[in-house]
């Protein structure tokens, strides 16, 4: 084969060569030069992140903008104490890194102490932190109950029921946000704490004329213990009068009382004619007796003729006798009582 055809040959393969190396360096730079700008970024911003550590994020699968935009801001907020590492960590264990930091900015220009650590905890525990900030710094107001047109329902010692409804101002407490109760325990527990309030008045009255007591007595119980938040007022928003729960409850005492007097006095008509009854039968029974010792007579008449004991003479003036005493007893009765009904007083 002769030179220049060597030449050729080689020179063809060259070219091949140099625009392959070309292609694979275009797609290097294309692939790279949005994350050189991200560096460039970090670079003109003073936090500077190497490019390989940029490149390694969206190789590990982390958003490389979203790092970078977070280092920056708490750079320029202050927070030069994040590292990229510990934005990659908590973006990698499910965290909302730009809102955690810009909880932290929040937190930093409004002089509430919050940790790094704090924060990534609040936020991996499901709460937002963003929103737990602004409202340290921008107490919120939470009605009691929160249902529009319901009431607190609570009795008077004098039995009368109050309607009240409550405004209960709160901002997050951040050391204790995870864990603490939610802001349905406050509710509730405000409005245990006002039922208990208005139970030991001993008026009505009382409470409709100073409502501001309820509202002492029930932040003297440290009612936010333990809880997401600090209570800072409770105020009565609306007070109206309800039922007379403790007449009604007399006025049912008395209808039961009334009904088991009732009962009672039943009973004892019951056991009344139940004895009239009884003796009755009784007198009915020593009728009977009576009259069969009356049918006896004769037959000892009769025998006491046959055994001598009794003469016709003594039978006769045994007979006068009976009928003298009757006569006696019919001069003596008045008519009421010869007909048979009972003397008249």
């Amino acid at each position: 084969m002769s030179l220049p055809l060597l030449l050729a040959q080689f020179g063809l393969e060259f070219y091949v060569l140099m625009i392959f190396l070309a292609i694979v360096v275009i797609i290097i730079l294309s692939i790279v030069g949005k994350f050189v700008s991200l560096w460039f970024q970090a670079f003109v911003s003073g936090t500077p992140i190497a490019l390989f550590n940029i490149i390694g994020m969206s190789l590990r699968k982390i958003p490389p903008r979203v790092i970078v935009n977070a280092r920056i801001n708490a750079y320029k907020a202050g927070l030069k104490q994040i590292e990229a590492n510990d934005l990659e960590t908590h973006y990698l264990a499910g965290g909302r890194v730009l809102d955690v930091v810009a909880a932290m900015i929040a937190a930093e220009k409004a002089n509430i102490p919050l940790t790094w650590k704090q924060s990534t905890a609040i936020d991996l525990a499901g709460r937002d932190i963003l929103d737990a900030v602004r409202t340290s710094v921008n107490p919120k107001v939470i009605d009691c109950p929160q249902e529009i047109g319901q009431y607190i329902a609570a009795v008077s010692k004098d039995g009368v029921q109050l309607l009240c409804r409550a405004r209960v101002t709160v901002r997050t407490n951040l050391s204790q946000l995870v864990g603490g109760a939610t802001e349905d325990t406050v509710i509730a527990r405000v409005g245990e704490g006002i039922v208990n309030a208005i139970g030991m008045a001993e008026t009505h009255a009382e409470v409709l004329a100073a409502p501001q007591k309820i509202s002492q007595l029930v932040l003297d119980k440290g009612l936010d213990a333990q809880t997401a938040f600090e209570i800072l007022s409770i105020d009565i928003a609306d007070i109206n009068i309800g039922e007379n729960i403790g007449a009604r409850l007399r006025a049912d005492r008395a209808e039961s009382d009334k009904r088991i007097a009732q009962a009672r006095a039943e009973e004892r008509r019951a056991m009344a004619v139940a004895m009239e009854r009884e003796n009755i039968a009784k007198v009915e029974d020593m009728r009977a007796h009576l009259v069969e010792a009356e049918a006896q007579v004769p037959a000892a008449i009769a025998e006491a003729f046959r055994k001598g004991n009794l003469g016709i003479m003594d039978y006769y003036r045994m007979k006068n006798v009976q009928a003298d005493t009757k006569m006696r007893e019919s001069i003596a009765s008045s008519p009421e009582e010869e007909e048979g009904n009972p003397p008249t007083t």
